[in-house]
């Protein structure tokens, strides 16, 4: 995307009505919280988070850890 198509983005959230401007705001949370799904269960497929999952398996074991 370029500046000059951004910038009109911007301006054009600028106009809308509030109504609209929640559901353009419910609807951008919703699509950056499926983005962020998607990274981490890639993340997780290439064993990104392995190192922090066998850190806190091991914590659990040696009894490192408290009820919450």
């Amino acid at each position: 995307m370029n500046i000059s198509t951004l910038e009109q983005i911007e301006a054009a959230i600028l106009t809308l009505p509030s109504d609209e401007f929640e559901k353009l705001k419910g609807w951008f949370f919703d699509l950056d919280y499926q983005r962020w799904d998607r990274q981490l269960e890639q993340d997780i497929a290439d064993g990104k988070l392995d190192a922090l999952a066998d850190e806190a398996i091991a914590e659990f074991e040696a009894g490192d850890c408290r009820e919450i």
